[in-house]
């Protein structure tokens, strides 16, 4: 029997939300058609137990009402990240896409690139991972000879660099190299980037045969270089095809309860690689659904191929449709693939095998190591959420707190906080440590935030005193802490363990699961607080070595960085380069040469 809400909805593209009794949403959809999308969930046969448990639950709608599909894609996405709802596969995927940049200067410079596209610029990929991406980049250096170098440093040379000494660069900066010859070698990147390898071997073994003819032969000798290392590249292609184009391939794997979807990409005909995802909320899905979750989630934040080679689809006409709305062209879902798009998809699904394998066999690991360190600390109560805390400075210098979250079997990254640590005295490791303590738990003690299972000091007795007294004035004191000094050998695996109200350190062997979780946790905590404090250090000293100079106001040195790009750029420039900004006289500019040098 259908629910009352159904009588009054559209026969209009849209999202619906699900919800249950208690007015918390359960699910998000997208519709070509809303009356039609919501009550086929009410008819006698529904597709999977799931299913029948989800429409069991919900007491209510809402929904949305959209132009077209394409647009109700793109609110469904933002709402299901946002939401999280339970029925609804999400994936998340936090890492972005990178690409390979070549800029839109006379002499454009070639570097792998993160975030939004600029005019004037062209972008290649995305590459699946930042890996592939540089290592197409050191192929492109070696045979093309583009410079990587920024702007301020490209401006400012007056004699070649190493990566020209060692046949990177062909030194565009000091003019070694004429406009035309670098486009040139631009024009043959890109068509490199874009698979049309042939061409660029066919226009460099004519350029060879030119110069030979013409008796250069040391420039003939550059072009055969250049064609012997393109053809060795292309021998060494795991996958290649000429004429393939840009192909996604979308594979799907279950194992004990855990889909994987592994994505491959191919482009130009070149296989550069592929990346695997675990989606959340997935267990008793089918692989239909996964893979149709994936692709519009996916697709809704990335470039859509013009093929894209995936499991058997019940609707894979209108999510055709769908993904060449949000394309701007016609897309190809190749559901059924033979020959070579077969043998990608099998190849995608062997390494979404992998991968599941790595996932079950570290996430069985993380589970033995909790359950070890729950046994060692004696509690009853589950051991999930463990946050951990590291203080670094150099010598009292720009003291930097850290704080790590291990949940769920995992580290959580977007959780890491760092804490510039403030009216404190330079050295003072308990000072520091009782300022992180207090900010990071002031709100929790306001009843705001998660309450960790476990505190991890690195330090020892002196640092769980410390912040024993912190957390008892917070009201805090309940939750367990423990000290994790590195030992009088200061060597992994004889770290001593000081718990909070035993003085007396225990031990664990140096193989005992519990310490690896400790140690795993400890270290990641060190990594983001000594990279954190270089950072904040770097910073000060930059800004420190222009304070220094006399008569450099901060007038003076915000224009001098303004004008170079930063203290590297001012470090780079001549005299006369100096000489030339507003405000900067002759003799000041030989004054600040002379102190940065």
């Amino acid at each position: 029997m259908e629910p009352g809400f159904i009588a009054g909805l559209p026969n209009m593209p849209g999202v619906y939300r699900f919800k249950n009794a208690a007015g918390e949403v359960i699910y998000v959809g997208k519709a070509s058609d809303l009356r039609k999308r919501v009550s086929s969930y009410f008819q006698r046969h529904l597709p999977s137990p799931r299913t029948a448990m989800m429409v069991s639950q919900i007491a209510d709608a809402e929904i949305t009402v959209t132009r077209t599909e394409a647009e109700a894609l793109l609110v469904e996405n933002n709402l299901i990240k946002s939401l999280a709802p339970r029925y609804n596969v999400v994936f998340r995927d936090d890492k972005s896409y990178g690409y390979i940049l070549l800029t839109g200067h006379a002499f454009p410079q070639i570097r792998f690139y993160r975030g939004a596209h600029a005019k004037g610029n062209r972008y290649f990929g995305p590459f699946p991972s930042a890996w592939s991406a540089r290592d197409t980049i050191g192929h492109l250096q070696k045979i093309f000879l583009l410079r990587t170098c920024d702007d301020t440093v490209f401006a400012h040379r007056s004699r070649p660099c190493l990566l020209h000494q060692i046949r990177r660069c062909s030194a565009p900066c000091v003019r070694l190299v004429t406009e035309a010859q670098y486009e040139r070698d631009v024009r043959h990147a890109e068509q490199f980037l874009e698979g049309k390898e042939t061409d660029v071997i066919e226009d460099l073994s004519a350029k060879m045969n030119a110069a030979a003819e013409g008796q250069r032969y040391e420039e003939a000798a550059h072009f055969r270089d250049q064609i012997r290392m393109l053809q060795r590249i292309l021998s060494s292609q795991a996958a290649e095809s000429a004429g393939a184009g840009d192909v996604d391939i979308v594979a799907v794997v279950e194992r004990e309860g855990v889909w994987c979807v592994t994505l491959a990409m191919v482009r130009g005909g070149r296989h550069l690689g592929d990346r695997s995802f675990f989606p959340q909320n997935a267990t008793g899905s089918d692989a239909l659904t996964v893979v149709e979750a994936f692709l519009t989630q996916h697709y809704a934040q990335q470039p859509v191929p013009g093929r894209v080679v995936c499991e058997d689809l019940e609707n894979r006409a209108a999510l055709e449709e769908l993904l060449a709305g949000l394309a701007g062209h016609a897309v190809k879902l190749v559901t059924r693939p033979i020959g070579e798009s077969r043998t990608w998809l099998d190849m995608a699904r062997r390494n979404a095998g992998l991968a599941l394998g790595q996932r079950l066999s570290a996430q069985a690991t993380q589970e033995a190591r909790v359950a070890a360190l729950q046994e060692f600390l004696g509690t009853e109560t589950p051991i999930q959420r463990i946050e951990c805390f590291d203080i670094s400075h150099t010598m009292g210098e720009a003291t930097v707190a850290s704080c790590v979250v291990y949940d769920k079997g995992a580290m959580q990254n977007s959780e890491y906080r760092r804490y510039n640590v403030k009216g404190v005295e330079p050295g003072d490791d308990y000072g520091a440590m009782c300022y992180a303590l207090g900010v990071r738990y002031r709100k929790l003690a306001d009843g705001e935030g998660k309450v960790p299972d476990l505190i991890l000091i690195d330090g020892g007795l002196g640092q769980i005193h410390a912040a024993q007294a912190v957390m008892a004035d917070l009201g805090l004191h309940e939750i367990p802490m423990m000290g994790v000094a590195k030992g009088v050998e200061r060597k992994p695996g004889l770290e001593q363990l000081f718990l909070a109200g035993e003085e007396q350190p225990r031990r664990l062997p140096p193989d005992h699961p519990a310490l690896h979780l400790i140690q795993q946790v400890r270290d990641e905590a060190h990594r983001f607080a000594i990279t954190g404090h270089r950072a904040r250090r770097g910073k000060a000293r930059t800004a420190s070595r222009l304070e220094e100079i006399s008569s450099v106001g901060p007038r003076r040195r915000q224009r001098l960085l303004e004008h170079f790009g930063g203290l590297q750029g001012v470090i780079a420039a001549s005299i006369d380069d100096l000489a030339r900004v507003e405000g900067i006289s002759r003799t000041l500019a030989e004054r600040i040469y002379q102190e940065l040098h």
